[in-house]
């Protein structure tokens, strides 16, 4: 192989690698949340929708993050966009599910890149409403809401 052609071969191998990579992850996270439900087998794949995965979210963060009268406001605005993304995605996963099978290599990537977009849109959307509550917490709740989205770990509320 002459120098110019290994120019040209590599970056677009690792471009390929890296698609390949990206949509490894998507799909193993999509088909986590799909078999969510804790089954085995062709029933796995039991749709469990982004809304209700979201409504599961909302309720363990609310369960963990101990939030004031006034800051109750404030959390509304974010499960309000929460909410609304979720229904954003659920429209996209039921787009590509009836399309899928007739998808050429070329669509599927294009979806791939439409639900990546959406994403991005959608943290966008959510990144102000979430500042306002954060910053409206003490610091003992911006500890814990540190906590749960470094880990991933949600305490439960100690009732006094």
């Amino acid at each position: 192989m002459n120098p110019k052609s290994y120019h040209t071969v590599f970056p677009a191998s690792l471009v390929i690698v890296m698609v390949a990579f990206l949509s490894i992850i998507f799909l193993a996270n999509a088909s986590s949340v799909c078999a969510a439900g804790g089954k085995k087998g062709p029933q796995a794949t039991a749709k469990v929708t982004a809304v209700d995965y979201t409504e599961a979210q909302i309720k363990q963060l609310q369960s963990s993050l101990n939030f004031s009268e006034t800051q109750v406001i404030l959390w509304n605005n974010l499960t309000q966009v929460m909410r609304e993304n979720a229904k954003v995605m659920d429209a996209l996963t039921k787009d590509r599910a009836e399309n899928i099978k007739t998808m050429n290599a070329v669509e599927h990537m294009k979806m791939h890149s439409q639900t990546t977009e959406a994403h991005l849109e959608q943290l966008k959307k959510l990144i102000p409403p979430f500042e306002a509550l954060y910053a409206s917490m003490s610091d003992e709740q911006k500890k814990n809401t540190d906590t749960v989205f470094r880990t991933g770990k949600h305490e439960k509320k100690k009732t006094k």
